[in-house]
């Protein structure tokens, strides 16, 4: 299962949840904000409906429903479980963990010792099939229910189709994303805590933390979401759901915003697990020659926008779903909605993060290497260049006839209407590299510099070109 996305109109929302203000609560006009962020984007989008979760300051402060939920729910209810598909892996990962701290599995265990006839299980171990590196083919690659999903499924049944294939890389060599190996895991949690999966983890995690789950296989019907489609520009159809038993450990919940939002803030607070087993889940997993593209055990990490965060989105048939946590802000932002076509969820997370987190710190480096940049335009600008702040390399490049062509260039436009930094800061070829973005009355232009480390390191290069539109 990938992504894809697209879909309907929507209706009214129904209110959001109370929260003291030591939680940071959203003010009217942040509700607002994400009142018109989640309209426009399900109106611009045809997604009928979307429920959503926000956690300021380690506490849900937000929890509210969009739109048609179901052909018989034209109310929409932010209590209603939404299919979470892909979601699901941090689950079984913490199930794994859980039974490792309970000393009856270890991560680095083989595939063998649980599950017999998997194709070189006695060198996969059960890590590699949570972090995606084990090889194991993935069953469902597609973004639409294939022949087979028309019948129902058992675990050991795409074990048998998937599973005992040759592997596609020997393990622990490359990523790649394989819903296989997390149905293996889930079998090999059932078989060593003598449980259901899901009955382990209403025990273990969702009783404790009071929420609310469902086999998504049960959540159809009479007062749960349905899902919707589009097939290009065609109208939006409810969707068949696959037959019983195609997401298992891979993505077999379907839970609320709200209840989502609760294993974020157990994250953000380090409860349930110990705050070593987070960790390990947190961690990106390495590959044999050292690289990694940041996923760690049914999670991906990183930073966007200068914020560090854990992630990771779902589809099932008619669902798409994104969970993201800034584990340093304290805040985490849900979005469900229940249709695989259009990119109405990531653009909502994407849009309500903008509007309800603060902007992250800005880097002293940078913000006192923007006041250097913007300096030396106005030296090149005016033609007055003190050549003490270049290198050799520069003053050479910056000959009278080149200074006369950037001061006959830019004088004309007056000084700058905007001086911004663009992209991230890096190294190369020994120098420090910032790129900003400049405008001249209605000129865009971009400047690209290197300069010594340190914070009174030399401008190597100081070139100025207009941006192209």
């Amino acid at each position: 299962m990938t992504l894809f996305r697209f879909a309907l109109p929507f209706t009214t929302a129904i209110a959001c949840l109370a929260a003291p203000a030591s939680a940071q609560s959203l003010t009217p006009q942040e509700i607002a904000r994400v009142d018109g962020i989640v309209t426009r984007r399900l109106a611009s989008s045809g997604v009928p409906s979307a429920s959503v979760a926000i956690v300021r300051g380690g506490k849900i402060v937000f929890a509210r429903a969009y739109g048609k939920q179901s052909e018989t729910m034209p109310v929409p209810r932010d209590d209603a479980p939404y299919q979470i598909a892909s979601i699901s892996k941090q689950f079984a990962a913490a199930a794994v963990l859980l039974l490792q701290a309970d000393g009856k599995l270890s991560l680095d265990d083989t595939v063998s010792k649980y599950i017999p006839d998997i194709t070189d299980g006695d060198t996969i171990t059960i890590r590699q099939l949570l972090s995606h590196t084990a090889g194991l083919q993935d069953y469902w690659p597609q973004d639409y229910s294939f022949k087979a999903m028309a019948t129902p499924v058992s675990p050991q049944g795409i074990i048998d189709r998937w599973a005992k294939k040759p592997l596609d890389f020997t393990p622990g060599t490359k990523w790649q994303y394989s819903n296989t190996g997390y149905v293996v895991a889930g079998l090999i949690v059932e078989k060593v805590s003598g449980q259901s999966l899901l009955d382990f983890l209403k025990a273990r995690i969702f009783k404790p933390l009071g929420i609310t789950a469902y086999d998504q296989d049960l959540a159809i019907g009479n007062g749960f979401p349905q899902g919707y489609g589009r097939a290009a520009m065609g109208p939006v159809r409810p969707v068949t759901p696959a037959a019983p038993g195609w997401l298992f450990s891979a993505g077999e919940l379907s839970m609320s915003a709200r209840d989502l939002a609760k294993w974020d803030v157990a994250r953000i607070d380090r409860s349930i697990l110990s705050t070593e087993d987070w960790k390990v889940q947190e961690t990106p997993v390495k590959l044999a020659d050292g690289s990694s593209n940041g996923y760690g055990l049914g999670v991906s990490t990183g930073t966007t926008s200068g914020r560090r965060y854990v992630e990771h989105s779902g589809e099932a048939v008619g669902f798409l779903s994104e969970n993201i946590v800034f584990p340093d802000e304290k805040a985490a932002i849900v979005v469900l909605t229940n249709s695989w076509s259009g990119n109405a969820t990531g653009a909502i997370e994407e849009a309500i993060a903008k509007a309800v987190l603060p902007p992250p710190a800005a880097d002293t480096a940078d913000t006192a290497a923007l006041a250097r940049a913007r300096a030396m335009f106005g030296q090149l600008r005016t033609g007055s260049l003190d050549r003490a702040l270049m290198t050799d390399d520069s003053n050479y490049y910056f000959n009278q006839v080149r200074l006369g062509d950037y001061k006959a260039s830019f004088a004309p436009l007056g000084k700058p209407v905007s001086f911004v930094q663009t992209g991230k800061t890096r190294l190369r070829g020994g120098f420090v590299n910032r790129n900003y973005k400049l405008r001249l009355g209605k000129k865009d232009f971009v400047i690209i510099t290197y300069a010594e480390p340190g914070d009174q390191g030399r401008y190597e290069q100081f070139l100025v070109a207009p941006a192209v539109s």
